[in-house]
């Protein structure tokens, strides 16, 4: 009992071992995406209703719901089999045949001229004899004659038989071993023609039936070249069969002809062949491959990321598998409806989630390879692929600009439409009837795109937080002014509110001009300073030319009452569940910056030069991404133009670019993947937004002295025109 524990505790270890390698975890999940794939497609979870067979009365009538042509098996078998009967055996002949055929016969005859020539034996002795030697049996009453005949007619006789033999063996018709007897049937009755008398005409029969055989035999080889040349010869019997033909009727008898066309139709198949199930997994695993390697061409990113490709697969299965689910629906009272449910299969969802969360060009390539696979799931009609295709790269670039959670029912709506085209130009030139086309088209894409955006609308929440991405979706919603926080950052520091949406728009703007993600920085912007709500009288922003709490207290406390902020905004955002690249900015939006002003007042208030520089810095990571950074200048640069005096162009481009040079030079942008080039771009963006923001004003004349002035002139007019008359 103790060696097996040790052996159950050495395989968990062993196998906990090797689940914590990412090669083999990252293996793992492909194997179990290509299962999970392969069977979807290529197995019939929900076998079809109809189980006739031969000679069976049809319970119903059935209508083909597409227009194919197939193999007719049973019809192609049978001509073959006809063609392979029509192709004789082939023979060789023989040439030593007709020489022992001769020689055995007269072999035979010198014997009984032996026989007849020995003058010391009487005549039952000959008979005796001779009844000894012949091979085959004779009467009593030809031995007799026999025996008393002279050696010459056995001569005469030797020659006519040989003559005989030699005649039929060297015809073109050749001896075989079925004409034999046919054969013989002809010598004996050519042995009339040698004049023999009765018993000579008996023996030469015997002798023939004995001695007489085949000089050709079957040419096994080139026999079986013919026929394997007349099957290939015979073309397969393509049976066509109708969009709505009817393919048996309610009470007809079942035959083998009904049994092909319900089996091309799928609406017979009990089973899949291995070998299907086996091309299948091939398919898959390329499409796998392709994919792949487009990942690690164009987005490395993700191709890195284990928890994006679980995703991708994730989605691809389920959505795939609603789709099976929703063509295995049979509407048995309308069946030719039914046949085309393939048109709902929600393939758009899959590219909008995938467009939403990762990549809106991996989500065209993946609608079009589920696309494929949808075709071959709906048994080879590409009309479903085609239509699938259609809607889900509409949808993906319905979805490319959203705004808001409710786009994703404007983006099913063009969906729908997208489908209902699609429908109706495929129904065109399948030949289906007009009726039939108008009504799916209308009925089946508007459910498509309404199931579309619902299967998105539902699944996005809990994509994001299982896998920690934050999409569009999620960033447009915290950047509602009515969100909880942003609403309790407006009522309780409102100052650090304004300020917040002024960084946001020149983070945005910097953001879009060296190709960052504008969404995530403007919404980071907006959170950047929510620690503040928790000691709002304490930030300049917040005083409304109140007293400053900070005239009251020591440097020190300042620095660690400002520098909290950060902290409290973490703990804010992780309590509100706010995304984890918002956390990020919030965590890194000053880095490890000097608080100045702080600094230096200690530095006034202590001459003893022991004031240490890294206790009035803040303990926070510097910035790690692009956007992060972004967000640390834009709230560095609008705090100090906010501040400055004289506000002119130049004065601002000339404060922007000292701010950005100091982050730089302090190291704050060191860990962040920005160039020299990134902060040009940044500044010359910061200084445009300014400069519109504190744009100079014209000033506008006093109003009241403007308006006496008027009064007077208009007093002064019938003055004017009395003193005239």
């Amino acid at each position: 009992m103790l060696p097996l524990r040790k052996f159950r505790s050495k395989l968990a270890g062993w196998l906990s071992f090797l689940m914590k390698q990412r090669k083999v975890r990252r293996s793992l999940a492909a194997i179990l995406f290509l299962v999970a794939l392969t069977f979807i497609i290529s197995v019939d979870v929900f076998p079809h209703r109809l189980n006739m067979q031969v000679g069976q009365v049809s319970p119903l009538t059935i209508k083909a719901s597409r227009s194919i042509t197939f193999e007719d098996r049973i019809k192609t078998e049978e001509a073959r089999r006809r063609a392979v009967e029509s192709v004789p055996n082939q023979y060789m002949r023989d040439p030593q045949i007709i020489t022992a055929v001769q020689r055995d016969i007269s072999s035979l005859l010198a014997a009984l001229k032996i026989i007849l020539a020995n003058g010391s034996l009487n005549e039952e002795e000959k008979i005796k004899r001779i009844k000894n030697t012949l091979p085959f049996v004779l009467s009593d009453e030809n031995l007799a004659v026999l025996a008393q005949s002279e050696p010459e007619s056995l001569t005469r006789l030797e020659s006519g038989l040989n003559s005989l033999v030699s005649d039929v063996m060297e015809e073109p018709e050749q001896v075989t071993q079925d004409n034999l007897e046919t054969v013989k049937t002809k010598l004996s009755s050519d042995v009339d023609n040698l004049k023999l008398s009765k018993p000579y005409q008996v023996l030469a029969r015997e002798i023939i039936n004995k001695y007489m055989r085949p000089n050709a035999f079957v040419n096994t080889e080139e026999t079986q070249r013919l026929k394997r040349a007349a099957i290939e010869s015979v073309s397969p019997i393509i049976i066509g069969v109708k969009e709505g033909e009817k393919i048996i009727g309610e009470g007809e008898i079942v035959t083998d002809q009904h049994m092909a066309k319900l089996e091309a139709l799928g609406y017979s198949r009990q089973s899949v062949p291995y070998t299907v199930v086996l091309g299948t997994a091939f398919l898959v695993g390329l499409m796998f491959t392709v994919v792949m390697f487009y990942l690690y061409q164009q987005n490395r990113e993700i191709y890195k990321n284990p928890g994006h490709l679980y995703l991708i697969g994730i989605i691809v299965v389920v959505v795939l598998a609603v789709s099976k689910g929703i063509i295995s629906i049979n509407i048995t009272q309308w069946p030719e409806l039914g046949a085309l449910l393939g048109y709902m299969a929600p393939l758009a969802s899959a590219g909008m989630l995938i467009a939403i969360l990762l990549d809106s060009r991996l989500a065209v390539l993946v609608v079009a390879v589920m696309s494929l696979f949808l075709a071959i799931m709906t048994g080879g009609q590409i009309r479903f692929g085609l239509v699938g295709m259609l809607g889900g790269i509409t949808g993906v670039y319905s979805v490319s600009k959203l705004s808001q959670r409710g786009d994703l029912v404007r983006s099913g709506m063009y969906t729908s439409l997208a489908n209902i085209l699609a429908i109706f130009t495929v129904g065109l030139m399948s030949e289906t009837p007009f009726g039939l086309v108008v009504s799916s088209s209308l009925i089946l894409g508007l459910i498509n795109g309404i199931l579309c955006s619902v299967l998105t609308n539902g699944a996005l929440p809990y994509l994001e937080s299982t896998f920690g991405i934050t999409s569009a979706v999620r960033l447009l919603e915290l950047s509602n002014p009515n969100n909880v926080l942003l609403k309790k950052l407006l009522t309780e520091a409102p100052g650090t509110y304004h300020h917040s949406i002024l960084v946001g728009n020149l983070a945005e703007s910097a953001a879009d001009a060296v190709g960052g993600d504008s969404l995530m920085v403007r919404v980071g912007a907006y959170y950047h300073d929510i620690g503040k709500i928790k000691r709002p009288c304490f930030f300049i922003e917040n005083q409304l030319g109140g007293e400053n709490p900070h005239e009251k207290i020591a440097p020190s406390l300042s620095t660690l009452i400002l520098t909290s902020h950060v902290k409290d905004g973490v703990e804010l955002a992780r309590e509100n569940k706010l995304p984890k690249g918002i956390v990020d900015i919030i965590e890194q939006h000053h880095g490890t910056t000097l608080i100045t002003y702080f600094y230096n007042k200690a530095l006034e208030n202590d001459k003893t030069e022991s004031v240490n520089e890294e206790d009035y810095r803040y303990e926070s990571k510097k910035p790690q991404t692009k956007e992060a950074a972004i967000v640390m200048l834009s709230d560095s640069v609008e705090a100090a133009v906010r501040a400055l005096q004289n506000r002119t162009p130049g004065k601002i481009e000339g404060l922007v670019r000292k701010i950005i040079k100091d982050k730089l030079m302090d190291g704050q942008l060191d860990e962040c993947d920005l160039t020299l080039k990134d902060l040009d771009i940044i500044a010359n963006a910061f200084s445009r937004v300014l400069s519109g923001i504190f744009h100079t004003r014209i000033e506008y004349p006093d109003m009241s002295k403007e308006m006496e002035r008027r009064k007077a002139k208009r007093d002064s007019v019938p003055k004017q025109l009395t003193g005239k008359v």
